[in-house]
């Protein structure tokens, strides 16, 4: 599974170069008048807009370990979000801070978002987090076996979630399983209004900032938070840090 998402193509690479992009390629000039031109029109030029290098565009997609058929699932729920919300991807980009050309990306199912990116994306569709991962519904016992689970993972791969509940349809409470590589940090945007975290540790030491409290949290040791404001988890440790997180929203939403 490590290596799935090579099909999956980022932003940059779907995105034909821009005028700007063009203009900027270097071309011969004869004639030291000509350089002295060129040289005056680029002290002028205005400083080119975000996101203007390729760690920016790497942030949006997600590493390798992602589960690559999430993708096209993700894409057809936010395309369809997006509509019965009226919102066009100019709009949703500026309301999730997400690039209009990565959203363009995951609703064709072209590329695999981050962790942080689908986060981003439904707290501004106001919209819990599984609404975007959600299948179509089925019945009765569900068996979710590890070999068979769906990964989402941070841009280098540091960060993993994996949700311990069906993909079926959008819920109020949402389980995880969360790994944090050794010496690690993830930061997470704040999510809608009277969503709370209970998180226990099960390996591993991991401090979390919120707001401006910090706790420290050893094997064993739960918390409960209202996440409705920015926070980060951090391992200092030398070992991976393993963490259960029951996710509670204050309304189901469609």
């Amino acid at each position: 599974m490590g290596h799935g998402l090579a099909h999956v193509k980022s932003v940059r690479e779907n995105t034909p170069p821009s005028a700007e992009d063009a203009e900027s390629t270097p071309s011969p000039v004869k004639g030291k008048g000509r350089k002295k031109e060129q040289d005056a029109k680029k002290a002028e030029a205005p400083p080119p807009e975000a996101p203007s290098s390729e760690e920016e565009w790497a942030y949006e997609v997600a590493h390798a370990d992602s589960s690559t058929d999430l993708a096209p699932i993700v894409g057809r729920n936010l395309r369809r979000l997006r509509t019965q919300r009226g919102l066009s991807l100019e709009r949703l980009a500026k309301a999730s801070g997400v690039s209009r050309a990565m959203l363009g990306q995951i609703e064709l199912g072209q590329s695999a978002p981050t962790i942080n990116v689908i986060w981003k994306i439904a707290r501004a569709l106001g919209i819990p987090f599984s609404a975007l991962i959600s299948t179509t519904a089925q019945s009765g016992t569900r068996l979710m076996r590890a070999s068979q689970s769906k990964r989402l993972a941070s841009h280098d791969g540091s960060f993993s979630s994996r949700a311990l509940f069906p993909f079926d349809e959008p819920r109020r409470v949402e389980f995880y399983e969360l790994r944090l590589a050794a010496h690690a940090e993830e930061h997470a945007d704040a999510h809608p209004p009277g969503t709370m975290e209970n998180l226990v540790v099960t390996v591993g030491t991991v401090e979390i900032d919120r707001g401006d409290e910090h706790h420290v949290l050893a094997a064993g040791d739960a918390i409960l938070f209202e996440a409705d404001v920015a926070h980060v988890y951090r391992n200092t440790g030398n070992v991976d840090a393993v963490m259960y997180l029951v996710m509670t929203y204050a309304e189901t939403v469609g």
